[in-house]
């Protein structure tokens, strides 16, 4: 086998396993960035993947539960969750969708609320919403996103509820504010605090990427915030009471801002 050939398998072997498209299209454009013709060969290859499994997912098989539009059942704006009035929809990611979320009592405050989606409901991914929700509640540190409540909704699903962020992206904020190399650096001198807290904690968080790192201001001085604890993973201790199991040869986190080990899938465990 040729070394392009090769190349060829490795890179569409990872980007197969990136269900986020614009993440697996990032992907792709950074492997690629020299070899335009291994790039239209790997693209070709993923679009004949996609179309396999679109195809094997047209009829559902049986036993599946019917699609459930997320306004159905998770929620939807204008209804009420616990305590809490979901006003706008801000994130979406594999597991769960963020609000914007209006709280009266005991105080009046606005929060993010974050509850899973509707047929997401499988052991596995139920596991990982409780790992997340405990994972950022074991956390006291002034860069890591605080959780202020949890609870069920009445159709059974969980949820929890964050402070809510009003930021941007660590890189999108130091590109606006055209922050200087010390500043940045002071920025990034917070976010590794907050990691080395997580990591005090018995936490790795294994998806550390500037989308959840966001930056906001408080007295005017600028704050990093490092969220989404979605694919943490725990040391020691375990987050929760459900089994949190990662599928054998499964790629967790995103390929561009992966520890060498995950992304090589190998025997050695992800450290940071």
């Amino acid at each position: 086998m040729s070394r392009a050939e090769l190349n060829e398998e490795a890179v569409f072997d990872i980007a197969r396993r990136i269900e986020d498209r614009d993440a697996r299209r990032d992907y792709v454009d950074q492997a690629c960035a020299n070899a335009p013709a291994l790039k239209v060969r790997v693209s070709e290859l993923l679009k004949l993947h996609d179309d396999e499994e679109a195809s094997c997912l047209e009829s559902p098989p049986e036993g599946m539960p019917p699609t459930v539009e997320i306004s159905q059942v998770a929620g939807k704006v204008g209804q009420t969750i616990g305590r809490y009035t979901l006003r706008e929809q801000i994130g979406e990611g594999g597991m769960g969708v963020v609000y914007v979320a209006e709280q009266e009592k005991p105080l009046r405050r606005k929060v993010a609320l974050k509850v899973i989606k509707p047929g997401m409901d499988s052991k596995a991914v139920l596991a990982r919403f409780d790992a997340e929700r405990n994972a950022l509640a074991l956390m006291n540190h002034p860069n890591i996103a605080k959780v202020l409540d949890a609870g069920t909704t009445e159709q059974g699903h969980p949820y929890f509820v964050m402070e809510l962020i009003q930021g941007k992206p660590i890189t999108e904020y130091c590109d606006e504010k055209k922050l200087t190399i010390g500043q940045r650096l002071e920025l990034f001198t917070q976010v590794c605090n907050a990691v080395q807290h997580a990591h005090q904690k018995g936490v790795i968080h294994r998806d550390i990427k500037p989308s959840n790192i966001l930056v906001t201001e408080i007295d005017g001085k600028p704050v990093p915030k490092v969220i989404d604890f979605g694919v943490a993973k725990a040391l020691g201790a375990n987050l929760t009471d459900r089994t949190v199991y990662t599928s054998f040869q499964s790629l967790v986190g995103t390929p561009l801002y992966m520890s060498p080990e995950q992304t090589q899938l190998s025997g050695v465990d992800a450290v940071s």
